[in-house]
């Protein structure tokens, strides 16, 4: 549910304050971007092969 102000009239990624806001995703609209394409976090699978 969001109740930021500025969350409601322009969105979080719009406010000035989204890179040091620390309810960005409890009270605005920001969700993480989840990474499908099986790059970036994503663990590799075999262990350690050296």
């Amino acid at each position: 549910m969001t109740l930021c102000p500025i969350a409601l009239a322009a969105g979080c990624k719009k406010c000035p304050a989204f890179a040091v806001c620390p309810l960005k995703s409890v009270i605005g609209d920001y969700k993480e971007p989840t990474d499908k394409s099986g790059k970036g976090h994503a663990k590799k699978a075999g262990g350690d092969a050296g």
